[in-house]
Order: C-alpha cells, then sequence, then structure tokens
C-alpha cells in the first residue's frame, strides 16, 4: 500500500488520547487542514459509528497519526496507544498510514484557540475542542514535510 503520487490528497489526522481522539481534515493542495471533532475512545477501541461517517464523508486517501515521543524524541507510554490506534485503523480501513511527530501541538493548540478567542471568532465552551485543533497542527506539519509520505509496515 503506497500513497497516491499525482493528485490533491485528502487526509484525516488523529491526536490520539485515551478517553478522545481529535479529529482533523485537510488536503494537499492548500496544505491546511480544519477540526472536525472529537472521536471518544473505549476500552475496546474508538467510536467506530463515528469514525466510519467521517471516512465516508471525507474518502481520505491515507490517515496521519500523531506521534507522541518525549521532547528528546524517545518513546513513551502514550505512544503505544497512538501505534495500536494506527494498527486498527490500518486493519479496518486499508487505506496507507503515517506517523508524525506531535511534539508541542496541545501547546500550539492551546495558543491558537486563545487567539481565536481574543478575535471573537471562538467560544469559551468550544475549549473540548483543542484535540481536533491538535490533529490539524498534525496534519499542517505533516504537509510541510512530504517526506514523511511513506507507508509503515506495523508489526502485530
Amino acid at each position: 500500500m503506497e500513497w497516491p503520487q499525482e493528485g490533491v490528497l485528502t487526509l484525516l489526522a488523529f491526536d490520539v488520547g485515551a478517553r478522545r481522539t481529535g479529529v482533523a481534515v485537510g488536503n494537499s493542495l492548500s496544505g491546511t487542514a480544519r477540526p472536525l471533532g472529537i472521536l471518544d475512545m473505549f476500552d475496546n477501541g474508538p467510536d467506530w459509528q463515528a469514525l466510519d461517517v467521517w471516512m465516508r464523508e471525507w474518502m481520505p486517501n491515507g490517515l496521519v497519526v500523531g506521534n507522541p515521543l518525549t521532547q528528546d524524541g524517545e518513546s513513551q507510554p502514550a505512544r503505544d496507544g497512538a501505534l495500536r490506534f494506527a494498527r486498527n485503523l490500518q486493519q479496518r480501513y486499508g487505506k496507507p498510514i503515517s506517523l508524525m511527530d506531535e511534539r508541542n501541538t496541545s501547546i500550539e493548540a492551546a495558543q491558537r484557540f486563545a487567539e481565536s478567542r481574543a478575535r471573537g471568532e471562538a467560544k469559551r465552551h468550544q475549549a473540548d475542542q483543542l484535540d481536533a485543533w491538535a490533529a490539524v497542527i498534525i496534519l499542517e506539519r505533516w504537509f510541510q514535510q512530504p517526506q514523511n509520505r511513506t507507508h509503515l509496515d506495523f508489526i502485530a
């Protein structure tokens, strides 16, 4: 399974968390993304029905999953959950998957949200969407580094 070499790519991105996962959509033509929402996570996996709806609606060419590393670039326990989620996505949808370093995305998402609130574009009750904004940043970073367009072969 490989990334398409030509044309505009539509991608979904995920900021994986234990209780909720932020989801964003974007395309390679603009190199930008926008938040879709929050995907609830359960002990047995994500809310697959909600994700199925987004997959049908956006028909992405591939999926980008945030890779939670430490500030030193080392693995950490949260990474196990992100890798498990990526494997499950690959098995369920058969789409190319790419991991993207997500260091500091939550901080940048909070800054963007605060700036948006200051401009009157966002309301306080939308703060639960910070994870979706982190997914936006993950995807926009991915677009800025096209060498990341490699399919990862996951080992079961």
